[in-house]
């Protein structure tokens, strides 16, 4: 008999660190920019709504960046990823962007993050590449296949599909409006119970 190992998937944004938009929204005064994944399911009608936000305030990658590069990990994440990587692999399933995530996944210890990539000319941000569409349930699905136990956590409209095609998945600091959307999922807020969560269904 094969047995089978485990692994966790893990949403970034909301779930490891604060979210990246929400804090450009703070730091440039553009409202519109806190619009995120918790509030619209559609990720493209969010991208194209970003971007065209973007070229309006004349907002380039380089000022963005400048934010990214004051963003700390949520309190208590880099020792619950810690923990959680020495009992299981992790790999962290991100909607976000190669050239956001760099300084965030460093500060995390460098797990492996899969996620999409923006489309830049002349330090503008004028489109997005998605690595494939759906890649958070398809990374889940193809580990899955490949005999792994898959746990996953996140917050949003866009972890739920990775959820449900989890063998366990949680919702970690999940707005209400998600929560209630999705009760078969179970909801928590604290990393020792996403921790102890997490474990018992390795």
């Amino acid at each position: 008999m094969v047995h089978r190992q485990s692994i966790v998937t893990l949403d970034m944004e909301g779930v490891l660190v604060p979210e990246i938009w929400i804090a450009v929204a703070e730091r440039t005064g553009i409202e519109e920019l806190r619009r995120t994944t918790r509030d619209e399911p559609d990720y493209d009608v969010l991208m194209r709504y970003r971007i065209d936000l973007l070229e309006r305030h004349g907002l380039t990658l380089s000022r963005i960046a400048d934010v990214i590069g004051g963003l700390e990990p949520l309190p208590g994440a880099v020792g619950f990823l810690d923990e959680l990587r020495a009992r299981t692999q992790v790999v962290v399933l991100s909607d976000t962007f190669e050239q956001f995530s760099q300084p965030l996944v460093r500060q995390l210890g460098w797990p492996t993050i899969l996620c999409h990539r923006l489309v830049i000319d002349d330090d503008r941000i004028v489109g997005y590449r998605l690595r494939m569409p759906d890649q958070k349930r398809a990374a889940v699905e193809a580990f899955r296949a490949l005999n792994y136990r898959v746990v996953a956590a996140g917050d949003s409209y866009n972890d739920t599909s990775m959820l449900l095609a989890a063998d366990a998945g949680f919702l970690f600091h999940a707005p209400a409006n998600v929560v209630a959307e999705f009760p078969q999922l179970p909801a928590v807020d604290e990393f020792d119970d996403l921790l102890a969560r997490i474990t018992a269904s390795l």
